[in-house]
């Protein structure tokens, strides 16, 4: 991948600056930890970063192209935001994780089952979770139908929004031992983590970058 660069990004929200002057370069093989405290924009700067959401100033680059000369649906196939609360459509787990193939960007990908039945074994479900509800799911196991539901597309860039917050201790670990191998089997790939937990983004990030509210 080429590297995923902020340079002067500002977001305001009617006539307030949310951050101004936000620099980030994410380079290939990357973890960066995104911190700062509640109400800086962390959640909207990555909904920025993955072309979800506006910005006011300053550019977003995926290598040496502007994001505004982008095609949207591809870089976001490329660049892939996970909320700390996703929403599944009615139906099973593995319902969701197929519905994705019908976007038009997602094509020429395919849904690879055993693939996906080691990655919830990873993180310790069967493959009988697959045919779950996802209405009967928990809020952590929800979280885990997205992050799959991400990884499947073979993204470069995941932007983790609190991906462990609803999740038991050891489904936390679980969790972060497949992203770090996600992040190995491939050297172009980066993500960038946030976290209300110190320790972990100390265990899973390489360098933390603190994002100041423009008050």
């Amino acid at each position: 991948m080429s590297q995923l660069s902020a340079i002067n990004l500002g977001r305001k929200i009617q006539s307030r600056w949310v951050w101004r002057g936000v620099d980030l370069v994410l380079s290939p093989g990357m973890c960066l930890g995104l911190v700062g405290a509640t109400g800086t924009g962390k959640t909207l700067l990555m909904r920025a970063l993955a072309g979800l959401d506006p910005f006011d100033e300053g550019e977003i680059q995926l290598g040496s192209r502007p994001l505004t000369q982008c095609y949207i649906p591809q870089y976001r196939s490329l660049v892939i935001y996970l909320h700390q609360r996703p929403v599944l459509l009615e139906g099973t787990v593995e319902t969701n994780l197929k519905r994705v193939y019908d976007l038009l960007v997602h094509r020429q990908k395919y849904y690879n089952p055993q693939r996906v039945e080691n990655w919830f074994l990873d993180v310790g479900r069967s493959p009988d979770f697959l045919q779950q509800s996802t209405q009967n799911l928990s809020g952590g196991e929800t979280q885990l139908v997205a992050l799959i539901r991400g990884l499947q597309l073979d993204p470069l860039v995941l932007l983790l929004d609190e991906p462990t917050a609803s999740l038991d201790p050891r489904t936390t670990q679980q969790v972060e031992s497949l992203i770090q191998r996600w992040l190995t089997e491939n050297p172009e790939r980066a993500c960038i983590w946030t976290s209300h937990d110190p320790k972990q983004l100390r265990r899973v990030t390489q360098v933390q970058q603190e994002l100041l509210s423009d008050q």
